[in-house]
């Protein structure tokens, strides 16, 4: 009975989530558990960091994981599929624009006023959050020194998962004489193959392969398509791939649907379409075996203390890219008082984020 809410709710984010996975957790945050209430904080938490713990595009996941909650296993492909889909269509026009023109539309002065706006999102999300996540002392602790481990350049799944083994053993046990966390890096799904040409299976194995095994930012997306499609099989150039990466950054929706762009250069539309069901396929399957696992894992006291203290972890991972994406958007005094002002309206009153978006787009425009 709630698919056509899910199907509303997602489709609207997905058209107005700007900014990267904490901007689109954050949005989430304040539409479906300050707003609507469809989960308790605790339990956004506790989805949040096991969605940090698996393969694939986080934020994304979170909207399956809330269509779920909401409407069941047919709930979360709603969710999923409507959050998607407004980013793939637009990602995909402009990859048409790119392909007709050979060039993409300018949109900067909109991008610093929307992406000024969103930090400011981000900053009240965090703070909500960031209260119920760190509940003590020890958990504050565990915070700072998975903070100072991201800030150090360690990954971030190892960063929660050092923070989660901390917090199990440190919340758990009487004492702990000491441990250890085994870093290992994953290794290259794809085996290296000689320059062919562009064939729809080949393409949609690609990212299925990727989107199975990604942790991580966009930024490791784009690590694997260079040594993949740009060095390995000569589909793409630098310029097409820098290009591709630069059209995921602004529109709303996840950044993977960078894979939609790339895929539409290749081959066209049913390009676009191969390559996009290819990177989110392996989400949908992950969280729909995860989520029935989530409360079991939150009543036994050990994994409990586990999930406490990888939300905690997960907070202090939100707020490490606050601070990255502070640095890179605060450069210059418009986006300065657009920030200002749209913390200080988030802070203060219940505006609707998509209002505080659009406001924060028209004043990077005038500023500008």
């Amino acid at each position: 009975m709630h698919l056509g809410e899910i199907a509303r709710v997602f489709f609207r984010l997905g058209l107005i989530a700007f900014g990267g996975p904490a901007a689109h957790v954050a949005l989430m945050e304040d539409e479906l558990v300050s707003k609507r209430g469809w989960v308790s904080r605790q339990h956004f938490l506790d989805l949040l960091g096991a969605t940090n713990l698996i393969p694939g595009p986080n934020s994304t996941e979170m909207t399956m994981h809330l269509g779920y909650e909401r409407g069941g296993p047919a709930g979360l492909f709603v969710a999923g599929l409507c959050f998607v889909t407004p980013a793939a269509c637009i990602t995909g026009v402009l990859a048409w624009i790119y392909v007709e023109y050979g060039s993409l539309p300018a949109a900067g002065p909109f991008l610093t006023g929307i992406q000024a706006s969103v930090l400011a999102v981000i900053l009240g999300a965090l703070w909500k959050l960031g209260n119920k996540a760190v509940k003590n002392a020890k958990l504050a602790a565990i915070a700072l020194l998975v903070s100072a481990a991201l800030f150090a350049g360690l990954g971030e799944i190892w960063a929660l998962l050092l923070g989660g083994v901390l917090g199990m053993l440190g919340l758990r046990a009487a004492s702990v004489a000491a441990f250890a966390v085994a870093l290992i890096e994953p290794a290259r799904a794809f085996a290296a193959s000689a320059a062919s040409s562009v064939t729809l299976p080949k393409l949609g194995l690609f990212f299925l392969k990727i989107g199975a095994i990604l942790y991580g930012s966009g930024y490791v997306l784009i690590a694997f398509i260079e040594g993949g499609l740009v060095d390995d099989y000569g589909w793409l150039t630098r310029q097409q791939l820098l290009d591709a990466v630069a059209a995921g950054q602004f529109t709303p929706g996840p950044v993977l649907t960078t894979s939609t762009f790339i895929g539409y250069v290749l081959a066209g539309a049913p390009g676009a379409v191969v390559a996009t069901l290819g990177i989110f396929l392996p989400s949908f399957i992950f969280v729909w075996v995860l989520n029935p696992l989530i409360p079991r894992l939150r009543q036994s006291p050990w994994t409990g203390a586990f999930l406490d203290a990888v939300n905690a972890s997960a907070v202090a991972l939100m707020a490490v890219v606050t601070i990255q994406l502070a640095r890179a958007t605060l450069t210059a005094w418009p986006a300065w008082l657009i920030a200002a002002t749209s913390a200080a309206l988030v802070l203060r009153t219940k505006i609707n984020t998509a209002w505080l978006i659009l406001a924060g787009a028209v004043g990077g425009y005038l500023l500008a």
